[in-house]
């Protein structure tokens, strides 16, 4: 019996505008940097996970990461705030935080608005 392996990309319908949109994994940005540069497969994967490594480490120090043109990597204050525990209706007290966010830059964004 042979087997057949399908690989399904996950789609989405904007009602909007009814275009499909569609995800690149990392292994395919890989393969497209790899593809246009000419370097090997598995040097611009260890730049990227290098480049992620970097990113990661500038936001756990505090420090925001600016790309002129593309974006920012920057910490978000989340105000400390009371939830409520529906299972044994109690009160929890969610101290304030940082969580990292991705802000395009102006220009990025024109981009992509005039591509759609």
């Amino acid at each position: 019996m042979a087997r057949f392996l399908i690989i399904v990309k996950k789609v989405y319908f904007c009602s909007a505008t009814l275009k499909i949109l569609s995800q690149m994994t990392k292994a395919e940005v890989v393969n497209e940097i790899s593809e246009r540069t000419g370097i090997e497969r598995a040097v611009v994967q260890e730049s990227i996970e290098s480049f992620f490594t970097v990113v990661k480490g500038s936001l756990v120090k505090g420090e925001n990461v600016y790309f002129r043109g593309f974006g920012s990597f920057i910490l978000q204050k989340r105000a400390q705030k009371i939830a409520r525990n529906i299972s044994r209706n109690t009160q929890i007290t969610i101290p304030a935080h940082h969580i990292p966010k991705f802000k395009p830059s102006k220009s990025f964004v024109a981009k992509v608005k005039r591509s759609n």
